[in-house]
């Protein structure tokens, strides 16, 4: 049996959507997998707004820029392919405080009075007891930023957004805003705003990819978030692996390695040809090196075929040796392009 990734095919899986929204256990990525997404899909001549929503300022240490207010910003423009004019990626940080300023502003043309709410408090009191509401502001922003309308006629419009959203554990809970204000709001502009906000999650419009790596809880997470997703009837996207090691040895050598049997005279020998001081300690320790790695690619392969039996197309991104900096961004773009994911 093959291990390795399965896309739906070549060309891009997901032509019909305008919003993609990445989530993942914590530890897993997704922040990475969502900004290369963003560089990806920008490369194909898209301008992307890439959306983050959990207050850590991620995008702007990743792209090493300043913090980013509540304010459309660009900050990259994807790799030129052939004869393809790059897009730009533009960022935006959403906090739930700034969204609610802005949505009375917009449909209710409270621009002062809506900044004295917020001094006196009432904008943070009325997230803190009704959680519900602050996730209708954060995903009603993306809502916006995808469906630019007549209200919006000096914004810019993108070809597609990218979320880099809250983990898998609360993925459903807070893309399914409805369920979030049943037993708040019946009617009423909250709830308008929550049904017009369901229409595009559960449209062919928006997908979602979940982020995992080759570990047991990650993915029984994501086994679990697909579930769960599809219970709120929301569109799972693809699973991207990340982190993934490289394949340095073959199969029969990862046997042995398993077994304890690789012939050591035979490494011995390679590390004198690399003109390296060879010592028993030293291929000692390399052989248990070996037999680790051996036993991590087994559990690592056992898991990617449970990956693979959840029926989602599946892209691989390997372990940056080097730690995750702008160009590092820029090349796991190019892999998830070449592999159909924008």
């Amino acid at each position: 049996m093959s291990l390795e990734p399965t896309p739906g095919g070549p060309g891009p899986q997901w032509p019909r959507a305008q919003l993609h929204v990445v989530s993942g256990k914590g530890g897993t990525g997704k922040s990475t997998v969502a900004a290369a997404l963003a560089l990806a899909l920008a490369s194909t001549g898209k301008d992307v707004l890439l959306c983050e929503v959990e207050g850590r300022q991620g995008i702007a240490r990743m792209f090493d820029v300043e913090p980013l207010p509540y304010e459309e910003r660009r900050i990259a423009r994807g790799l030129p392919v052939g004869s393809v004019a790059p897009g730009a990626v533009h960022a935006l940080h959403i906090d739930a405080e700034s969204a609610l300023l802005d949505y009375l502003a917009m449909y209710y043309k409270l621009g002062r009075a809506g900044k004295a709410l917020d001094r006196f408090g009432v904008i943070d009191f009325a997230t803190t007891i009704a959680p519900g509401v602050r996730d209708v502001l954060l995903t009603g922003k993306v809502y916006e930023a995808v469906l630019r309308n007549a209200r919006n006629k000096q914004a810019r419009a993108y070809d597609a957004v990218v979320l880099d959203a809250p983990p898998t554990g609360r993925i459903s809970q807070f893309l399914n805003v409805n369920g979030e204000l049943a037993g708040l709001a019946k009617v009423g502009p909250i709830k308008s705003q929550a049904d017009k906000v369901m229409t595009l999650f559960r449209s062919p419009r928006t997908v979602v990819h979940l982020v995992t790596v080759l570990e047991e809880m990650p993915v029984q997470e994501t086994a679990d978030g697909i579930a769960q997703l599809r219970d709120a009837g929301l569109p799972v996207g693809g699973v991207i692996v990340n982190l993934v090691r490289p394949r340095d040895l073959g199969k029969e050598d990862l046997r042995a390695a398993r077994k304890g049997s690789l012939d050591r005279e035979r490494v011995m020998a390679d590390l004198q040809a690399a003109k390296i001081d060879v010592t028993h300690e030293l291929v000692g320790a390399l052989l248990v090196e070996a037999r680790d790695h051996a036993e991590r690619r087994a559990l690592e392969d056992a898991q990617r075929t449970i990956v693979r039996g959840l029926g989602r197309p599946t892209y691989e991104l390997p372990r940056l040796t080097d730690g995750v900096d702008l160009g590092g961004l820029y090349e796991l773009a190019a892999r998830l392009k070449d592999q159909g994911l924008a």
